[in-house]
């Protein structure tokens, strides 16, 4: 089996995913950061994600590393 070389990045949605959760990954100075959410708009080149807790997080677009649609949360229990 040949070795696994690291991870490969995909930026994978647009300013038409708006009001689906998605899963973002953008660069910070010394490393990373991660927000999963619902993405609330894309203007000017910034993304707004809605996180569980209510809280929104402002990503630059220039910064995104990785992002995806994914799954809508499960239920609280």
């Amino acid at each position: 089996m040949a070795p696994r070389l690291g991870a490969r990045f995909v930026i994978a949605v647009t300013p038409a995913d708006v009001g689906k959760r998605v899963t973002t990954r953008r660069t910070v100075p010394g490393g990373y950061r991660d927000a999963v959410g619902v993405l609330e708009s894309w203007h000017d080149g910034v993304l707004i994600v809605r996180k569980r807790d209510g809280s929104l997080v402002e990503i630059a677009e220039d910064t995104l590393a990785a992002a995806k649609v994914v799954p809508p949360a499960p239920p609280a229990r």
